[in-house]
C-alpha cells in the first residue's frame, strides 16, 4: 500500500436518490464511455435546436466536462484563493436539481495559468463509483451517492508530478482499471489503480514532458481486452490497463494536446497533422496507414463521425477528410477561438466556443452550421451527451440543451 493512499473511514450526509443501474445512454468519462466523443445512432432534435431545457448555478471554477450516470449529471469544481477547495457535485439530470455537494481540501500543489483552475480533469465512472481527479493529483472515489469511498493523495508519493501550468489529464476505465495519467516535466507516470480499492496496480514512467492530452480506448475482442492508449510528446502507447505492459508503441511523436481518437480499430494520432495507424496480425507495432500534414488540429481532439474524419484546426477551420486515405474534402470556416473539443449525436456535431457561442454543424454535403446560440459565458469544457441532451458547463453554470 503507498503512503499516498488514505482510507478514511468519513460519515457523508446521504442525499439523492437510490443508486441508479448502468444506462446504455451514460457518459461517463472524457469524450464519452468510448472516449471518441461520438452516439452514433442517435439524432437530438431539441438540442440540434439548442432549445435550453435547465441551467443550474456552480460554486468555484472547472474545466472539467459533466459525466452522466443514470439520471445524474456529476460536476467538479475548485474554489478559494488557492483553488484548494475541491468540490464534486451532483445534479437531477431531468431538471437540473442539486442532489449532493462533496467538498475536500487538496492535497498537493494547486498553481496554474490563470486560464485554468485545478478542476480541469473530468472524472470517471464505472457506473457505481466516481473518480475525480484534479489538477493537485488528489484523486477522490465516491459512490453516486456522494459517500466517500476512497482518497488518495498522489502527491505525497510524487511530490513532483507537477507543472507550473496546470495539468488536465483525466482518468479512464478501460477493462476494469482506473487508468491515471500525470506527465509533467519533472515526475512524469502514468498508473493502473484498483478501482474498488484505491491502490495501485502498476506504474510506469513516462516522457518527462508537459502534457494535457487524455487516454484514449483501443477496443479488444472483449472489453475485457481492451487496451488503454497513452499519448505523448514522443507518441503513442498501447497498453494492457491491467498489468502496465506496452503492448506495441508507436514512437514517431505526437501532440502534447488534442488527444487521439479509434474509429473501427484505426487509431488517428495528432502527429504531423493527423497519422492514421492499425496493427495488423502478428506485427509487433501498428501500420501507418496514412499521415496528411494538413489535418493539424488546434487544441480539439479530432472525431470520426460516420464516413467522415473531422478536425479543428488554430484557425477555427472545420476540415472533413476521407478517414481511409486522409483526402480533405471540404471545409467551413466556425467562429472561435477554442478550448473544447466537439462531440457528436447523429449526424449533429456540437461546438462550443470559448466566448460561450454554441455552433451546430450537420454532416450533409460539405458541413452546414444549421444553428448558433450565445451562451454569455465562458466555456472551455467538452460537452457530454445522453439520452436526449448535451450537457456542457461553465464556471457558473451547468446547462442542458435539448429535451
Amino acid at each position: 500500500m503507498t503512503r499516498g493512499y488514505l482510507s478514511l473511514a468519513m460519515a457523508c450526509i446521504l442525499s439523492g436518490s437510490i443508486v441508479t443501474p448502468s444506462h446504455a445512454a451514460d457518459w461517463r468519462q472524457f469524450r464519452g464511455n468510448d472516449a471518441t466523443g461520438v452516439v452514433a445512432d442517435t439524432e437530438l432534435v431539441s438540442a440540434a435546436d439548442l432549445t435550453v431545457a435547465w441551467k443550474a448555478p456552480l460554486e468555484g471554477r472547472g474545466l472539467s466536462s459533466p459525466i452522466i450516470v443514470g439520471d445524474k449529471v456529476i460536476v467538479t469544481s475548485s474554489s478559494g484563493y488557492h483553488q484548494d477547495r475541491l468540490h464534486v457535485a451532483c445534479f437531477n439530470a431531468a431538471d437540473g436539481e442539486l442532489l449532493w455537494d462533496r467538498q475536500f481540501w487538496a492535497t498537493g500543489r494547486t498553481m496554474s495559468h490563470p486560464k485554468t483552475c485545478n478542476a480541469a480533469p473530468t472524472p470517471a465512472s464505472d457506473g457505481e463509483r466516481i473518480y475525480a481527479l484534479f489538477s493537485s493529483d488528489d484523486l477522490i472515489c465516491l459512490n453516486l451517492q456522494g459517500e466517500l469511498q476512497w482518497y488518495r493523495g498522489l502527491m505525497v508519493d510524487f511530490p513532483n508530478a507537477s507543472n507550473s501550468l496546470g495539468m488536465a489529464q483525466s482518468p479512464l476505465i478501460v477493462a476494469g482499471t482506473l487508468v491515471v495519467q500525470i506527465e509533467n516535466d519533472s515526475q512524469s507516470l502514468a498508473l493502473g489503480i484498483d478501482p474498488l480499492t484505491g491502490e495501485s496496480r502498476w506504474t510506469s514512467d513516462r516522457p518527462k514532458r508537459a502534457n494535457w492530452t487524455s487516454p484514449a480506448v483501443l477496443p479488444g475482442p472483449t472489453p475485457a481486452e481492451d487496451l488503454v492508449l497513452l499519448q505523448s510528446s514522443a507518441g503513442l502507447a498501447a497498453v494492457d490497463p491491467l498489468t502496465g505492459k506496452v503492448v506495441w508503441n508507436y514512437g514517431n511523436g505526437a501532440s502534447t494536446i488534442p488527444s487521439s481518437t479509434v474509429h473501427q480499430g484505426t487509431v488517428y494520432i495528432p502527429s504531423n497533422g493527423i497519422t492514421a495507424v492499425k496493427m495488423s496480425p502478428g506485427s509487433a507495432n501498428p501500420e501507418v496507414l496514412w499521415n496528411e500534414g494538413k489535418l493539424g488540429p488546434g487544441t480539439a481532439s479530432p472525431i470520426v463521425v460516420g464516413d467522415q474524419l473531422l478536425v479543428l484546426n488554430r484557425a477555427g477551420v472545420l476540415l472533413g477528410a476521407n478517414p481511409e486515405d486522409g483526402k480533405i474534402a471540404w471545409q467551413k470556416r466556425l467562429e472561435g477561438p477554442f478550448s473544447s473539443s466537439p462531440v457528436a449525436a447523429g449526424s449533429h456535431i456540437y461546438f462550443f466556443n470559448e466566448n460561450g457561442l454554441a455552433q451546430v454543424v450537420k454532416l450533409d454535403g460539405e458541413g452546414e452550421i444549421t444553428k448558433t446560440s450565445d451562451l454569455g459565458e465562458t466555456i472551455l469544457c467538452t460537452p457530454a451527451i445522453s439520452g436526449d441532451g448535451v450537457y456542457v458547463r461553465s464556471d457558473k453554470t451547468l446547462w442542458k440543451i435539448g429535451g
